[in-house]
């Protein structure tokens, strides 16, 4: 059964192509859902897949791409909704 990760990121994530790096991971990971700046500089993301995979995610949210510094994650876990075809970037 697949999960559904809701993730907000803390830290230096803004300008520094977080957005972009997330959907490539999710992406090599197959998971669908998407990943958006928020308003305080901090960046949500959203995931649905295999519980695997999302911890995978979970773990590389919790370092980022190179140019990133993230203080911390507050991840939620809850059951797929299905949603999702694809991982975008929303603005």
């Amino acid at each position: 059964m697949d999960k559904r990760l809701e993730a907000i990121v803390y830290g230096r994530v803004q300008g520094v192509a977080f957005r972009y790096y997330t959907q490539a991971r999710a992406r090599q990971l197959q998971l669908a859902g998407w990943v958006a700046n928020r308003p305080d500089g901090t960046v949500r993301v959203v995931a649905e897949g295999s519980e695997g995979m999302l911890k995978e995610l979970a773990a590389w949210l919790s370092n980022g791409p190179p140019s990133a510094h993230v203080d911390y994650v507050d991840a939620r876990w809850m059951n797929a909704t299905g949603e999702f075809v694809t991982f975008e970037i929303r603005a």
